[in-house]
C-alpha cells in the first residue's frame, strides 16, 4: 500500500512538473517581485512631490492650477490600494495605470512651468529634487520593463499547450501588463502639409 502511494505521488509530481505548473509558480513569483519594485519606485516619486511643490510654490505661487493638478494627481495615486489582487483585475490595473499617467503628466507640466522662472531653476533644492525625480523616472521605466517581461513570460506559459490545460485546471489566467500611455497619439499617422509654403532661405 505504501509503495502504491509513493508511486502515485511520484507520478503526480512528474506530471505537474511536465505540464507547466512549476513554471507558472516561478513566473508568478517573478511577477510579484517585479510588481513590488514598480510600486517601490512609484512610491519614491510620490514622496518627492510635496517637496517639489513647496519649492516651486516659493517662486511661482501664482501658478496655482499647475500646483493643484500635481497635488490632486498625487492624492489620486495614493487613494488606489495597490494590493497583489490588483494584478488579477484588469479594470483595477488600468485605473492604477491611468492615475500614474496623470501623475506623470502633472509633473511634466510642473517642470515646464519652472522654465519660466530663472531663479527657481537656479535654486539648489529645486535642482536636487529635479535630479532625484529624473532618476526615479528612469528607475520606474526599468522596473516597468522588468515587470512587462515577467508578465509576458507568464502569459505565454498560461496560453501555451499543454501548460494551458494546467492553467485552466488550477484557474490561472493571464495577467494585465502596462500599455503605452498615449497609444493613440503614437499610432496616429504624422500630419504633413505639403501645401504650406516653404520657409524662405536665409
Amino acid at each position: 500500500m505504501r509503495t502504491l502511494l509513493t508511486i502515485v505521488s511520484l507520478l503526480a509530481t512528474l506530471s505537474l512538473s511536465g505540464c507547466g505548473y512549476n513554471a507558472m509558480q516561478a513566473q508568478d513569483e517573478q511577477i510579484k517581485a517585479g510588481w513590488a519594485e514598480v510600486l517601490n519606485q512609484y512610491q519614491r516619486r510620490a514622496d518627492l512631490v510635496p517637496n517639489l511643490v513647496n519649492v516651486v510654490k516659493g517662486y511661482a505661487s501664482h501658478e496655482k492650477d499647475v500646483l493643484t493638478q500635481v497635488t490632486e494627481a498625487r492624492a489620486r495615486v495614493g487613494a488606489i490600494q495597490a494590493t497583489p489582487e490588483l494584478l488579477n483585475d484588469e479594470a483595477a490595473f488600468a485605473k492604477f495605470q491611468q492615475a500614474q499617467a496623470q501623475m506623470s503628466s502633472a509633473l511634466a507640466r510642473l517642470l515646464a512651468v519652472s522654465e519660466n522662472y530663472p531663479q527657481l531653476k537656479a535654486d539648489g533644492a529645486f535642482r536636487d529634487l529635479q535630479a532625484q525625480l529624473e532618476g526615479t523616472e528612469n528607475r520606474i521605466a526599468v522596473a516597468r520593463n522588468r515587470y512587462i517581461k515577467a508578465v509576458q513570460e507568464y502569459n505565454t506559459t498560461v496560453r501555451s499547450f499543454p501548460s494551458n490545460l494546467t492553467a485552466m485546471a488550477f484557474g490561472y489566467k493571464t495577467k494585465p501588463s502596462f500599455a503605452v500611455e498615449d497609444e493613440k497619439a503614437i499610432s496616429a499617422p504624422p500630419k504633413v502639409d505639403f501645401g504650406a509654403p516653404a520657409a524662405a532661405a536665409k
